[in-house]
């Protein structure tokens, strides 16, 4: 009896297997797509470009900063596989003022053709205790890490409509799938990109419109060594227990996902353990995916709280070695 049950499972999983390509989209082709990229001129944001770049994409690329524009459109000129592809740089700011950014837009379809793929990679991090950060450094990373994906998404989610095909893409952060230490300020930011791309997703995919939330780990860019300098101990301490990823890495499993019509992209065990378990609501690409999170739901629920229990021991640690160190230089 056991053996026909098991023999069951296994078929029902094979037969999942074999049809959940059925249901998924179809993978969109970036050799000749037009793909723009916002905060491109660094880290992750430029190595997607040069990713999406390596299949035969034109890019787009968007930053605030023209030189650091130039310079990464040098760097992703270098990866072209055939003459007629083009690499445009576009200085804007995508947080400050929507009909700038859509005018911004509008040129760059009018140069390129319509957006194929939209990467919203503009963002910055700031770590800290909740009563040190300055109030408006609230409101700047909700501006930037949160509107400044609002507005070029805006821009391009009406022709893409009305071609009935496109994929946006979102990139958060592992730390827009659980709250940490020192991140009262950048954490909520890119929460609030799930909920955006949630709701996205439902509207949009009627029209073949797919949405890509990407939650990489701490990756080895210059924004990451900035925010380094000013990051609290414990939130360092709790970083340490995952380790720092290439951009090339991350953005290789992005593109791909993002290709494939992958709503969660994560990068490693840690990553996929971390997106199983904070699933929820989220949509599903495939049957298979669904049922993978089924079976894998406690078990990583198991590992997280583990964690978490790791997280909260390191912070209490810190505290009583703060206090120890603040009585010894009372009775000196």
């Amino acid at each position: 009896m056991l053996l026909v049950v098991a023999a069951f499972i296994v078929a029902f999983v094979l037969l999942l297997y074999m049809i959940s390509p059925l249901i998924s989209p179809k993978p969109l082709k970036l050799n000749g797509a037009h793909v723009v990229v916002t905060g491109g001129s660094s880290g992750i944001g430029k190595a997607i470009a040069i990713e999406c770049y390596r299949q035969g994409a034109f890019i787009t690329l968007v930053a605030r900063d023209e030189a650091k524009l130039l310079q990464a459109k040098k760097e992703v000129d270098k990866f072209a596989i055939n003459d007629k592809q083009v690499v445009v740089c576009t200085s804007v700011d995508v947080s400050s003022d929507y009909h700038e950014v859509e005018s911004v837009l509008k040129q760059a379809q009018e140069k390129l053709g319509p957006v194929d793929m939209l990467v919203n990679c503009a963002g910055t991090s700031l770590s800290g205790k909740f009563e040190d950060v300055e109030v408006d450094n609230f409101k700047r990373l909700m501006e930037v890490n949160y509107l400044g994906s609002v507005y070029p998404t805006r821009a391009v989610i009406t022709t893409m409509k009305e071609r009935r095909m496109g994929r946006i893409m979102f990139v958060s952060s592992q730390a827009g799938q659980i709250g940490l230490f020192g991140y009262t300020a950048y954490s909520p930011s890119k929460f609030a990109l799930r909920g955006l791309a949630e709701s996205l997703q439902m509207e949009i995919k009627p029209y073949n419109i797919y949405v890509t939330v990407a939650y990489p780990p701490d990756t080895d860019t210059p924004g990451l060594a900035e925010e380094n300098k000013t990051k609290p101990l414990e939130t360092k301490l709790i970083s340490e227990t995952s380790g720092v990823c290439q951009p090339d890495q991350v953005a290789k499993v992005i593109v791909r996902d993002a290709v494939q019509g992958n709503f969660n992209s994560s990068v490693g065990p840690d990553g996929y353990m971390l997106s199983a378990v904070t699933c929820g609501m989220s949509p599903v690409t495939s049957i298979t995916e669904g049922l993978q999170q089924i079976v894998t739901m406690g078990l990583f629920r198991t590992i997280a709280l583990f964690y978490l229990g790791s997280f909260d021991s390191i912070v209490r640690r810190c505290m009583i070695q703060r206090e120890q160190s603040k009585a010894a230089d009372k009775r000196e």
